[in-house]
């Protein structure tokens, strides 16, 4: 193992948030291994937590404010 992490995909409007089915914004991957997804609203509330116990946080909310990634999603 290189320690490495492997480029993780981009997400898509068929990601949903695991805690309310909202699109995700956010992912969480565990040191231990799986994920967690999350939209921005619960994203916020824990990913401080999830990134002090090592998760790699991969935040793509800038998303929302972005009028051309939107027009892109709407597109998909």
């Amino acid at each position: 193992m290189t320690g490495i992490l492997a480029p993780t995909k981009q997400l898509t409007a068929a990601d949903r948030c695991d805690r309310c089915g909202a699109q995700a914004y956010i992912r969480a991957t565990l040191p231990a291994g799986g994920e967690l997804l999350f939209c921005a609203h619960h994203g916020r509330q824990h990913v401080a937590v999830l990134r002090d116990k090592g998760a790699d946080i991969q935040d793509e909310s800038a998303r929302l404010s972005d009028t051309s990634a939107t027009a892109k999603d709407n597109e998909r």
